[in-house]
């Protein structure tokens, strides 16, 4: 059964309210690498970003960050992951994340969360891309985004099949089930969204 070969985290640099946000990043990480899936995320060593990226290295796995030169300081680059690219601009950052990856999934995070992928949904949007894209709702922290895109469909803003395509829900069991069907229906209607990579 497919499943994503290299995942993109997307998430905060801060750690949050609730012990809870810090265990699930913790737990992710951990099944990320017992899965062999890579991890590609922000490149930083504080917050959620470190802490999956911390839980993936201590379980074996490859973890690549991407950083632009500004925020090496602000983020504190994590100087002990598999790979750490860093490069010059957000943008660069983000296309690069992409390159990158065949899934993305949004732990809690702010306004820089929401800004990457945001994108990503928009490219699948415009057909630039069919990865996975999902929520994982810790704590009901995306309960209203996801209210909130629910209201996009009623007035007709989102078409009810881009809802559909994003997943929300807190069990990464049910994340990785649904990936892998989702793997698999692209593979079956022909889309390689890899050739938009060369």
């Amino acid at each position: 059964m497919p499943q994503p070969t290299a995942l993109c985290v997307y998430c905060g640099s801060q750690s949050g309210h609730h012990p809870i946000y810090l265990e699930t990043a913790q737990a992710f990480g951990q099944e990320l690498a017992q899965r062999g899936i890579t991890l590609v995320y922000g490149g930083g060593k504080v917050g959620l970003m470190g802490t999956v990226a911390n839980a993936a290295l201590a379980s074996g796995g490859k973890v690549i960050g991407v950083i632009p030169r500004q925020l090496v300081e602000r983020e504190v680059a994590h100087t002990g992951l598999s790979e750490l690219v860093v490069v010059d601009t957000m943008h660069q950052r983000k296309t690069r994340m992409f390159e990158l990856s065949d899934a993305f999934v949004a732990l809690p995070g702010g306004f820089g969360t929401m800004d990457e992928m945001f994108e990503m949904l928009t490219w699948a949007q415009l057909g630039l891309h069919r990865y996975p894209c999902a929520f994982l709702n810790t704590q009901g922290y995306y309960d209203h985004l996801r209210g909130m895109m629910d209201h996009m469909v009623a007035e007709g803003f989102v078409s009810h099949v881009r809802r559909d395509d994003i997943w929300f829900g807190d069990s990464t069991r049910e994340l990785f089930e649904w990936m892998h069907r989702d793997h698999a229906n692209s593979a079956s209607h022909g889309i390689d969204a890899s050739s938009i990579k060369a």
